[in-house]
């Protein structure tokens, strides 16, 4: 991959609205081939999706998002990627890792309440053969997503001194 195709995919990366015509001028080169090297690397599977990064908190929808830390037990002949694959087709599951450290893999999970994921984690995922034990961390506040600064910077506001 050449630096002009690292900048392009770099600048969708920051904001996938990014117009062809925009990306042609930070780059030097034609809009018709910035359309043709994106068409490329969504056909080679380089740009999996577009995506917006929503403030739930703005939109006043309560989710509640935890992290869950698995150590598992790998079977003959099986490994990681088959735990992940039975992973991530669950709905509440938003991300799986594989991590390194005390724990295997990890689970960013969403639901409506604490309760919720906590059921989540015990019914579903803790059942699973593989898994040895979990480590549910819940998320209080999200202060940075995928780059994107969500919490607004406290101004602190001081009362005027009067004489």
């Amino acid at each position: 991959m050449d630096n002009v195709d690292k900048n392009i995919l770099e600048i969708l990366e920051q904001d996938a609205r990014t117009k062809p015509d925009e990306i042609a001028k930070l780059t030097g080169i034609s809009g018709e081939e910035i359309q043709e090297k994106i068409k490329r690397f969504e056909q080679a599977g380089i740009i999996r999706k577009y995506k917006t990064i929503v403030d739930w908190d703005v939109a006043g929808e309560d989710y509640v998002y935890a992290i869950i830390e698995l150590k598992v037990t790998l079977q003959r002949r099986q490994g990681y990627q088959v735990i992940a694959e039975r992973l991530y087709k669950f709905d509440e599951v938003r991300s799986v890792r594989l991590i390194s450290g005390d724990h295997d893999i990890s689970l960013t999970v969403r639901g409506k309440s604490m309760k919720q994921v906590a059921f989540f984690v015990a019914e579903k995922i803790a059942t699973l053969e593989n898994i040895q034990s979990t480590s549910t961390h819940f998320v209080l506040k999200t202060y940075k997503e995928d780059g994107v600064i969500l919490s607004e910077t406290e101004q602190v506001k001081r009362l005027p001194i009067t004489p």
